[in-house]
């Protein structure tokens, strides 16, 4: 049985439950923890919060445990949970949602998370396709630590599992466009 003691210290932290809801525009309320998501979740045995769990700590308030996790940086919007979410909560869409408020708040699990990011998505705007080996060149030299994983980048690249050369898309303009896009989205937030 809940002590009504403790469910009234989680009724004084509602914010945090409505800022999601109203940001993601999802019933994040409506999640009875049935577990779905995280069972349907292909990288879950790597989060350190299984979905399910974030959706309770988001409705529990506990704003720090959420944003500073680093599931919400691991996850890779396959869409799997929301899926499987018996109440069509999307919950990719709500973790998509708390990345942009942990960028906002400045509030990251670890600032590698952030490097790595940001250093993916240069290398898409910049060329349509990721380039691995620049960005894993970029993030090493950003870590000075250059060399401990040379041997694994050298045996990737033997066995055609990273190219040494980029790909570029041909329709330039149009990635242009969509980036433009988002950082205006971004600035009218």
């Amino acid at each position: 049985m809940i002590n009504p003691e403790e469910a009234y210290k989680y009724m004084d932290n509602l914010e945090f439950l409505h800022e999601i809801e109203n940001a993601s525009d999802e019933n994040i309320s409506s999640c009875y923890q049935c577990y779905k998501c995280s069972i349907g979740c292909p990288v879950a045995a790597e989060m350190d919060v299984l979905p399910h769990r974030i959706i309770r700590h988001i409705i529990n308030g506990n704003q720090e445990k959420v944003l500073g996790s680093k599931s919400i940086w691991m996850c890779l919007q396959c869409k799997a949970c929301s899926v499987r979410c018996p109440n069509d909560i999307d919950i990719a869409h709500v973790i998509d949602t708390l990345r942009k408020i942990s960028v906002k708040l400045n509030m990251y699990a670890e600032k590698d998370i952030r490097l790595f990011d940001n250093l993916f998505l240069e290398s898409i705007k910049a060329r349509g396709r990721l380039y691995e080996l620049e960005v894993l060149m970029k993030y090493k030299i950003a870590k000075k630590d250059i060399l401990s994983d040379t041997k694994m980048g050298i045996d990737m690249i033997f066995k055609g599992r990273m190219g040494i050369l980029p790909h570029n898309i041909k329709d330039r303009k149009t990635l242009k466009t969509i980036f433009k896009k988002i950082e205006d989205d971004r600035t009218n937030e």
